[in-house]
């Protein structure tokens, strides 16, 4: 039997923020750009009781919330925090697969203390935390990363959860079904049309209709109805994508976007060179007016071997897209993927 922790720190980026800015603290804060189209990037506890939330539209934000303190984002601050955090998970296990700079998964079944109990390894975790930077972290412990995800989001902030093996069956019985990962809006509404709306409900379902109607999740559905998670803490996660993205203050039509590619493309890049990494795929994103993205994106057997590679893939995948004239755009954005540390490879020869 496994023991994971997931450890979710408490509104991260404010809560950094208000570190230094106590005089905040009761205030409803939060990180976010002055960008007319800006979205929330963390709410503090008191701006969440007015409805605020993480990507929600700055313009929203101040419907609901005129009196919104608006504090800009400083990520280099928050890396160094994580960093620390990090640093305290390292003391107790190997076994640490980072989710975000604020969220990750331990195993601690066989953890570097010899300590027995995964809740006291929590707890010892929680506190050293709370030494190092000033900040709270939520935690869940369970057999698995569903449960120990699910947990640690119960007694939040500040708190922790336990779920025990034999307590697992009754634990999920009531849980509703949106806090299965991968179960978004749509998958809900489809399981709500099958009168489905708890993991007890799906308990009742057998897994040749789950798979019927869902494909291969619906085995995945199957299981999370009975507490099962087997995927594995993955110490070594590959760093899945680059991108940068930039969002402008009135629509533009593709010609007038050209002058804003060269900027983001160099961006991508050093932060390629910084971390030492190979791509051998390129991505492009567009947002229309209307919110509807537009991706195309293209790999290659070998990597780029430079910016100019980068900047003709994107004019080829750009031509590829067939945009008409008359479209407008709020969003657009690079990215590249199949990301592998520099090595002496072949490569990539555009024509």
């Amino acid at each position: 039997m496994r023991k994971i922790i997931h450890i979710d720190m408490d509104a991260f980026y404010a809560s950094v923020e208000l570190r230094e800015r106590p005089e905040l603290r009761h205030l409803p804060v939060v990180v976010s750009s002055h960008h007319p189209r800006a979205v929330i990037c963390a709410a503090s506890y008191p701006a969440r009781e007015f409805g605020l939330r993480s990507a929600m539209s700055m313009s929203q934000a101040r419907k609901l919330c005129p009196q919104v303190v608006v504090i800009e984002p400083n990520f280099e601050k928050y890396r160094t925090v994580s960093s620390q955090i990090h640093e305290v998970f390292q003391r107790y296990t190997a076994l640490i697969e980072p989710l975000s700079l604020d969220e990750a998964y331990l195993d601690v079944t066989e953890n570097l203390l010899q300590i027995s109990s995964a809740t006291e390894v929590a707890m010892r975790i929680r506190e050293e935390i709370f030494q190092a930077t000033g900040l709270t972290a939520s935690a869940g412990v369970a057999p698995n990363k569903f449960l120990a995800k699910v947990a640690s989001d119960w007694n939040k902030p500040n708190g922790i959860c336990i779920i025990k093996p034999s307590k697992v069956s009754a634990f999920i019985h009531d849980l509703p079904l949106k806090k299965i990962p991968g179960v978004g809006k749509v998958t809900q509404e489809r399981l709500k049309a099958m009168q489905l709306e708890t993991l007890g409900d799906l308990q009742e379902i057998d897994e040749a209709v789950l798979t019927h109607h869902f494909g291969k999740y619906g085995k995945q559905l199957y299981l999370y109805a009975q507490g099962i998670d087997e995927r594995p803490v993955q110490a070594e996660r590959e760093r899945q994508q680059i991108s940068k993205e930039t969002t402008f203050d009135d629509d533009l039509t593709l010609a007038q976007c050209q002058r804003y590619w060269p900027q983001l493309i160099d961006q991508v890049w050093r932060s390629l060179e910084r971390k030492q990494l190979n791509a051998r795929g390129v991505s492009a994103k567009l947002k229309l007016k209307n919110f509807q993205v537009l991706q195309h994106s293209k790999s290659f057997k070998s990597p780029l071997s430079s910016q100019a590679d980068l900047e003709q893939v994107l004019i080829q995948l750009l031509a590829e897209m067939h945009i008409p004239d008359n479209f407008e755009f709020r969003l657009i954005g690079v990215g590249v993927y199949q990301l592998a540390a520099q090595q002496e490879e072949a490569q990539l020869t555009l024509l």
